[in-house]
Formats: structure tokens, C-alpha cells, sequence
């Protein structure tokens, strides 16, 4: 993809939707196009977590490792499509983070990953971009929480 092509799926994310102009130019020189095939993993659970991704085509199930004594298995947290996000913690935290669900392409996907020290970097640079970033992944934690609930409640 070039410049003015992930400039678009930018714009066009949940996530950095109605971002000032000015801001969406500054984060894409930070984005890499990075492609999965179906089944394949974006991230396994226990994994740090260093970047956020942005899925520009395909679907992404986010999926956690249950283990409650001699039951153990899997549940799905969220499906995932277009114009979605998923990680976050580099941004966030300041730090890597383990990881709690592991992200699995369900057919061949093509993600945009930003480096979360990158992003933060930037976000402590210029603290208004901070606030609208900030904001923005607190947002998308609450939706993970809200479907790791659901998730609770089918089980």
C-alpha cells in the first residue's frame, strides 16, 4: 500500500476516524502492511504485546485460553473485521505487555501494524494527539472488556 492508500484506511477506521488531518498524516509513515493467511496467528496469548493493528481486509478472531482445573479450552472474545483494531498496550502502557487472547486470521487478512513505542512516542510529543489517542484506546479497551463479558456469559 502506499502513502495515500493508508492515509484512506485511516481515515475510514473505527479507530482513527474524524483524527485531525494533520494527525493521521503524522501516524502513517508509522504503518506496515503485514499479511496473514487464514488460521494463521497475529498474536498468541502470553505474547507481548508491541504493536497495534489495524485490519484493512479479512477477519480476526480474538480468542482466550480457558483453564478452570480439569475443563480447558477456548472461547471467542470478539470477531473482528475491516476497519478494526486490536493491541494496544506498548501505546498505552509505556511498556510490552503480556498479552491476554491470541488473534487468529479466519481467511487471508492484510493488517496495518504501527509500533506502540513509536505511537506513544508520539502521543507524549504532541499532547493533544496524546488526549485524542489516549481517549480513543480507552474506548477500544472497553470494548474488549464488554466482550470478554459476553464471552463470560456464554460459558
Amino acid at each position: 500500500m502506499n502513502r495515500d492508500e493508508i492515509i484512506h484506511v485511516l481515515q475510514n477506521s473505527k479507530f482513527f476516524r474524524n483524527l485531525a488531518d494533520e494527525s493521521i498524516h503524522k501516524v502513517a509513515p508509522l504503518c506496515q502492511n503485514i499479511s496473514f493467511e487464514s488460521g494463521e496467528a497475529v498474536f498468541k496469548q502470553g505474547d507481548y504485546g508491541e504493536h497495534l493493528f489495524l485490519i484493512v481486509e479479512g477477519q480476526v478472531h480474538l480468542e482466550r485460553a480457558m483453564n478452570m482445573g480439569d475443563r480447558k479450552g477456548r472461547t471467542l472474545i470478539d470477531t473482528l473485521g475491516k476497519g478494526r483494531t486490536l493491541g494496544c498496550w506498548l501505546a498505552l502502557l509505556g511498556e510490552p505487555h503480556v498479552l491476554m487472547s491470541t488473534a487468529t486470521c479466519q481467511k487471508p487478512s492484510l493488517l496495518l501494524m504501527i509500533n506502540g513505542q513509536d505511537l506513544r512516542r508520539m502521543m507524549t510529543e504532541n499532547i493533544g494527539f496524546g488526549f485524542d489517542i489516549m481517549e480513543r484506546l480507552c474506548f477500544l479497551l472497553s470494548d474488549r472488556i464488554q466482550a470478554a463479558y459476553g464471552a463470560l456469559d456464554r460459558l
